[in-house]
């Protein structure tokens, strides 16, 4: 009870910043305005630190990922997209789609166990619909609640008050992965193991990108400029196409290999 309490404070919470930062308006914009930047002069400070480490760290990091052997890296991704289903279930639930729900569960529990614990994606073979992952700023952009004011984050990158604030949901919650126990008892993969798959996540994710944000930083007059625009358009029309009740999303997470300066 106190963790439900808790979502829906935070819920509340959500939306009173997500309007103060759209002028009031709780629906997507029908004309496509922008994202608010409203702390730009920060945002590009901490674009410039996320920048550095990149080159310092992720991207090295992310080239020797790519130089891993395919099934590895093929085995490394099934994993990570079978847990990350473990958040996009409650989110089609809050959407309403309890079909889609219901198909993720199952494919949560084919891979989890003819998978090898999502190693492999047996659910695919047999026929299971693509699978789009949904999280909690998505699910609130679908209740009508605007994005606020775009936002770099340390590390993580590019967000907005809204989906920055989606990300606590899992943390007020409890662990993020809370309803999967392993070994048949109470040890419940815990908020470490969020944390880990999330890193794992952004590199194999910089490593199937690492030409196309070269091109993009290369032909870009104002890179940063280039990099809301994309974070910002990707997360519009993945809520609207969720609005329009298609699941056939237009852009995915691992679908930026063509994405060119605007």
């Amino acid at each position: 009870m106190l963790k439900t309490i808790k979502i829906i404070f935070l819920l509340l919470f959500l939306s009173a910043n997500a309007i103060a930062g759209s002028d009031g308006e709780m629906e997507l914009s029908k004309k496509n305005k922008p994202t608010k930047d409203c702390f730009e002069p920060l945002n590009r400070a901490t674009f410039s630190l996320n920048q550095s480490l990149d080159k310092a760290i992720f991207k090295p990091v992310a080239k020797g990922y790519r130089a891993l052997p395919v099934p590895i890296k093929k085995g490394t991704g099934n994993v990570l997209k079978n847990l990350s289903t473990l958040v996009t279930i409650p989110n089609n639930v809050l959407q309403g789609d309890f079909k889609l729900a219901g198909i993720n569960t199952g494919r949560l529990v084919v891979n989890t166990t003819l998978g090898v614990l999502g190693i492999f994606d047996p659910a695919s073979e047999m026929g299971f619909p693509k699978y789009v992952k949904e999280d909690y700023g998505q699910t609130l952009g679908t209740w009508g609640v605007g994005p606020g004011c775009y936002l770099v984050l340390p590390v993580i990158g590019p967000s907005t008050v809204r989906d920055t604030a989606g990300m606590f949901v899992n943390v007020l919650g409890g662990d993020p992965y809370y309803n999967i126990s392993t070994n048949g008892n109470n040890e419940y993969l815990d908020a470490e193991l969020f944390a880990a798959t999330r890193i794992l996540t952004g590199v194999e994710f910089r490593s199937e990108n690492i030409e196309s944000f070269n091109n993009l930083e290369k032909n870009s007059v104002d890179f940063y400029a280039s990099v809301r625009s994309l974070y910002t358009q990707d997360r519009e029309n993945k809520i609207k196409n969720l609005q329009r009740g298609n699941i056939e999303v237009i852009y995915d997470d691992d679908d930026w290999e063509e994405i060119e300066p605007k």
